[in-house]
Order: C-alpha cells, then sequence, then structure tokens
C-alpha cells in the first residue's frame, strides 16, 4: 500500500495539487501494479525558508544514498 508524500513550497492551487496527486497516482498504478484504491498522496507545504532545516538536512542530505532522484541544489 503505498503512501507518497511530496513536500512543496506553498503556492500551488488546489487544482494543481489535485492533478500532481492524480499523476503521481497513475504513474505508481503502471509502475509498481497497485490499485488505485491502495495509494495514498499527501502533499505537504513548507516554507522556502524553512525547507533546509525541516527537509534537506533531516531527510534529504543523510539519505542521498537512497534517493533516486537526487536535487540539483545544495545547501
Amino acid at each position: 500500500m503505498p503512501h507518497i508524500t511530496v513536500k512543496i513550497w506553498p503556492g500551488k492551487a488546489e487544482k494543481e495539487k489535485q492533478a500532481l496527486a492524480e499523476a503521481v497516482t497513475q504513474d505508481v498504478m503502471k509502475h509498481l501494479g497497485a490499485s488505485a484504491d491502495s495509494i495514498s498522496v499527501a502533499i505537504e507545504e513548507i516554507e522556502s525558508s524553512k525547507w533546509e532545516d525541516t527537509v534537506y538536512v533531516p531527510e534529504i542530505a543523510p539519505a542521498m544514498d537512497k534517493l533516486y532522484k537526487k536535487p540539483g541544489y545544495k545547501m
């Protein structure tokens, strides 16, 4: 049962976030063979001024060897 959390900066419209959640759901179904009913997608907005302390340092930096898509930026 995949659960995906997408962290983004604030400012995207609800329509854009809903479209992203639908696209992620479709891709998970396609690539992992999961059913739509087994997938959940959360979108969490993180202020840009808090990104480094809230996302990059605790989640991205220590997991670089596990990331299938690494960021093109460094902090």
